[in-house]
């Protein structure tokens, strides 16, 4: 018996391509299947919800997760990344040194315990973190098979330093955008955050995805293009840039 996006607790966006609302931080995971291969876009806030994540990403697809793309390197973003072994793992380029760096890790770290992530859960995903060996500078098209292509787009900085963006083609397209668009709240803008580069980096979203697409924001419910564009106009004010 074929089981559903719905039966899993995900949300079915476009054909094979989905989306599933994490607990606690309201995170969203998204996942884009090829022919034989499976692209996840964020993994989850720990090793645990990581796990979690592959085996019902794995149980829709039919198949195991080949690839996996971080949109920002925040915990509740990157935490579950060892949990998805073998799969080649894609990143802005830059967020390496986020992520390996002994500086980056231990804010990593604190982050996530400040915001309710249990010490010990939140150490174990520490050490376990991997980086990606992908590193995406402007685009990159990635081919999974069956005439399913994937844009993965350097769009920041904004909200972090390292924003990647992931385009789906296809009626309608699906354009999954991390953190650079905020649903449930309003933005956040850590330390980490670009300010002044941020409503620029929306403008590229809006030229990838177009006025038809659907946005799945990195928390909450999925948008338009009216909604990022009001979005960026919002931050512009906040910021004061134009």
């Amino acid at each position: 018996m074929t089981v559903t996006w719905e039966e899993l607790g995900w949300e079915r966006v476009a054909t094979g391509v989905g989306r599933c609302r994490l607990p606690t931080w309201d995170c969203t995971a998204g996942l884009v299947i090829g022919e034989g291969t499976a692209l996840l876009v964020d993994a989850g806030s720990g090793l645990a919800e990581g796990a979690r994540l592959r085996a019902r990403a794995e149980e829709l697809a039919g198949h195991r997760v080949t690839h996996l793309a971080l949109t920002h390197p925040h915990f509740d973003h990157v935490f579950g990344a060892a949990a998805f072994a073998g799969a080649e793992v894609f990143g802005a380029v830059g967020v390496e040194t986020v992520l390996t760096g002994r500086l980056g890790r231990a804010e990593l770290r604190a982050d996530a315990v400040r915001n309710g992530l249990d010490a010990a859960a939140a150490e174990e995903a520490v050490d376990a973190l991997v980086a990606p060996r992908h590193h995406v500078s402007g685009e990159w098209t990635l081919d999974l098979g069956g005439g399913r292509q994937v844009l993965l787009a350097n769009v920041g900085p904004g909200h972090t330093a390292h924003d990647l963006a992931v385009l789906v083609p296809g009626t309608p397209e699906v354009v999954f955008c991390g953190d650079l668009v905020e649903e449930s709240g309003e933005p956040q803008a850590g330390p980490d955050a670009v300010p002044r580069h941020w409503p620029a980096a929306l403008d590229r979203l809006l030229e990838l995805g177009g006025e038809d697409a659907l946005y799945v924001p990195g928390h909450g419910a999925v948008v338009d293009a009216a909604f990022v564009r009001a979005q960026r106009d919002a931050l512009a004010a906040r910021f004061g840039v134009s």
